[in-house]
């Protein structure tokens, strides 16, 4: 009988120890992305693993290509409750505080997913960024970043030498500033327009994306020379949720939504470099000579890139803290002087 006694009690203790979740809970979520974009895929993983790990508590509802409002329109969407989280990107948010350009895309900065997701985690870089989110009414949850994008051209891009007088497809903001630093003359255009701007000779490159996806874009049916691993451009898609939503989900919520976001976040970046390493491999092949820049040259396009950035870094104070932040970091990794 003593010895039922004990296990009864053992039993007990356990069923205590476990514990229980809140309420089942629903998150609305947009992206950017569609389903059968290779991100897209793996955002349905990150709910698969959030509604796992949570034994069916929480529930996403992600609504994907931006189909509730315009991408850029997706962060005030999730302050204003039309949704609850925004998974798109700070750099669309630039119009809204100019802090949100060196959460986006720092331009020249970090040269691995590495080092940028280092100084996030581990280089004051959460709690800088948290502070212009959390004035926004929002809560930063985490990045994802795929890697360094490349520049495709019709001409040679053996180094910076090679960029002065070089016309190509540029998105607006930051980036046409540093280069017209070097002397390239950049071209903001819609990403619909870079084939055809390509094969009549308007432009002669692209900055479009990363290998693997310019592979996908046709680009290389065009031009012959590209820059990998690429060194000028690594934005970060985030997560941000609306801060009242956030704060008011379970501390066993918000840690399973984080976590299985870094899984997430880690595994694109490992994803892509696979996949940028495969077209290199098949670019070479097919007769596309690729540029790896070297230390001097990139030091010198990151000191063109450091002009922008105090200029960028006066246009708030938030950004200037970020700024901050990101620079006392890269001097640490040697990156900066």
């Amino acid at each position: 009988m003593k010895l039922v006694s004990i296990l009864k009690t053992a039993a007990m203790a356990s069923v205590v120890a476990v514990p229980a979740f809140a309420q089942d809970v629903t998150l609305r979520m947009q992206t950017h992305y569609a389903t059968e974009h290779p991100t897209g895929q793996m955002l349905a993983t990150f709910i698969d693993d959030v509604q796992t790990m949570s034994d069916g508590t929480i529930a996403i509802e992600m609504f994907y290509s931006s189909s509730v409002v315009a991408t850029t329109e997706t962060f005030d969407a999730a302050i204003n409750g039309i949704v609850d989280c925004d998974a798109t990107g700070g750099a669309y948010q630039t119009g809204k505080n100019p802090a949100f350009q060196f959460v986006g895309d720092i331009m020249g900065g970090y040269e691995t997913p590495w080092q940028q997701y280092s100084w996030l985690y581990h280089g004051g870089g959460y709690e800088a960024a948290q502070e212009l989110y959390n004035a926004n009414d929002m809560q930063l949850i985490g990045w994802s970043i795929y890697g360094q994008e490349s520049l495709s051209s019709s001409k040679p891009l053996a180094g910076f030498e090679d960029v002065k007088g070089w016309k190509f497809r540029s998105p607006p903001g930051m980036e046409t500033e540093i280069f017209e630093e070097l002397g390239a003359s950049p071209i903001v255009m819609d990403f619909t327009e870079i084939f055809t701007a390509l094969e009549t000779g308007i432009i002669d490159g692209a900055d479009a994306s990363g290998l693997a996806n310019n592979v996908g874009l046709g680009l290389y049916d065009i031009v012959k020379h590209a820059t990998y691993p690429g060194f000028h451009s690594m934005p970060s898609d985030h997560l941000a949720c609306n801060k009242a939503v956030w704060d008011g989900l379970s501390e066993a919520h918000r840690r399973i939504i984080d976590t299985a976001w870094q899984k997430l976040s880690f595994q694109i970046a490992l994803a892509n470099e696979k996949a940028n390493a495969e077209a290199a491999a098949e670019l070479v092949q097919q007769g596309v000579t690729l540029y790896d820049w070297s230390p001097e040259d990139r030091a010198e396009f990151r000191r063109a890139a450091q002009v922008a950035w105090e200029d960028w870094g006066t246009r708030s104070p938030e950004a200037g803290a970020i700024l901050a932040s990101h620079k006392e970091y890269m001097t640490k990794l040697g990156l900066i002087e």
